[in-house]
């Protein structure tokens, strides 16, 4: 048997996002801003970079190697026919 709020919540979620967002976030959204602002967003998403490059979007490590027990990275060997 499925408890009540695990049927009630999700309904009441959804009539959340489908009717009643629509007309009420212009009007909270000016108040969101104020607490949440995009700098503090992008300046996150900067700090968490590690070394490497990044290319197209995309995360490139430094190295193309293996990663050996001692911590010295050795480079992988390519079949070539």
């Amino acid at each position: 048997m499925v408890c009540i709020p695990c049927i009630v919540i999700p309904v009441l979620l959804w009539v959340y996002k489908r009717f009643l967002e629509p007309y009420l976030y212009p009007f909270i959204s000016p108040i969101i801003n104020i607490f949440w602002t995009k700098k503090a967003v992008s300046e996150t998403a900067a700090s968490d970079q590690k070394v490497g490059d990044k290319k197209n979007g995309t995360y490139t490590p430094e190295s193309n190697g293996e990663a050996a027990a001692n911590g010295s990275t050795v480079v992988a060997d390519k079949k070539t026919d």
